[in-house]
């Protein structure tokens, strides 16, 4: 598609009758507040994968809840794209669909020509504890991981050192052997010797009624050294309903206190052409005032 539009996507479904397409979370999350209208009439099975960045939970429930059969994959250009999948285990199907989705938004476990994933202590390269809590970066190995970047020996040895690849991705390993981001490592904010994670604070904004989009940075603040800001955008009702203390209020009522956005910048978010949320642009606005 030219133009990534959810009026076309949702023709194109039904017209061709397609079953299966690719889309990034902030795609998905488009099509989750199309009109009820653009919706109605798809009476087949559709299956998506969604990859690009970590989906919110509240996403991907509300893609299961209109029909749509989600799978999620991880992986960055330089090992194959989908190098690790969420792969769904049956006795999950008894879960209910909060549930479900929160599973489902896990990055999961490594595809079959991956030969080894890990999550990992960046200085020692030590295997965190499976415990879901423990932080560390996420490492790979195998067939579907690149040679080196092209003409560039330092980056390639730098980017393996340890006989392992550096995804540069932070992250926890489950008991179940599932890792599950928790940010890039550029994007962690360390507010007052705490790490945060704008990924679980971003995933706590979407399940906010009047939030279309969200995504948060590092604000630069003079006690903490780092705060967490969230640019939003609202859904259309919310407009003029919705403030920035009701937000940090929501906020306020679902995570730790120390994670609440200081700040609350109400806008359209910069996207690549795929769909991607542009951070380092955001980045700059937070640290401009």
């Amino acid at each position: 598609m030219r133009h990534v539009r959810a009026d076309s996507i949702y023709a194109l479904i039904k017209s061709e009758k397609v079953n299966h397409f690719c889309g990034a979370p902030i795609v998905l999350n488009m099509l989750n507040n199309a009109a009820d209208e653009m919706k109605a009439g798809i009476n087949h099975e559709v299956k998506v994968m969604t990859a690009g960045a970590a989906p919110p939970a509240s996403v991907i429930e509300g893609m299961e809840q209109m029909g749509f059969k989600v799978t999620h994959v991880y992986g960055l250009t330089e090992t194959y794209g989908p190098s690790v999948v969420c792969a769904w285990h049956d006795e999950w199907d008894e879960k209910n669909a909060t549930e479900k989705a929160r599973l489902k938004s896990r990055q999961g476990v490594r595809a079959p020509m991956l030969e080894g994933l890990m999550v990992a202590n960046p200085e020692t390269m030590v295997p965190v504890a499976q415990d879901g809590k423990t932080l560390g970066e996420i490492f790979m190995r195998g067939n579907l991981v690149m040679k080196g970047y092209l003409k560039n020996p330092t980056t390639t040895d730098a980017s393996f050192k340890g006989g392992w690849f550096h995804s540069g991705d932070l992250a926890v390993w489950h008991a179940d052997g599932y890792i599950e981001i928790k940010d890039r490592s550029k994007d962690i904010i360390i507010s007052g010797g705490e790490n945060i994670s704008s990924i679980e604070v971003e995933d706590v904004l979407y399940r906010h009624p009047g939030v279309m989009e969200a995504a948060v940075v590092a604000m630069s603040d003079d006690k903490w050294g780092e705060v967490p800001c969230a640019f939003v955008t609202l859904k259309t009702a919310a407009v003029g309903e919705v403030s920035e203390a009701g937000i940090i209020e929501f906020c306020r009522d679902n995570m730790a206190r120390f994670k609440v956005p200081k700040k609350i910048i109400f806008c359209d978010l910069p996207k690549t052409s795929t769909g991607k949320i542009q951070k380092f642009v955001l980045r700059d606005q937070a640290n401009q005032g």
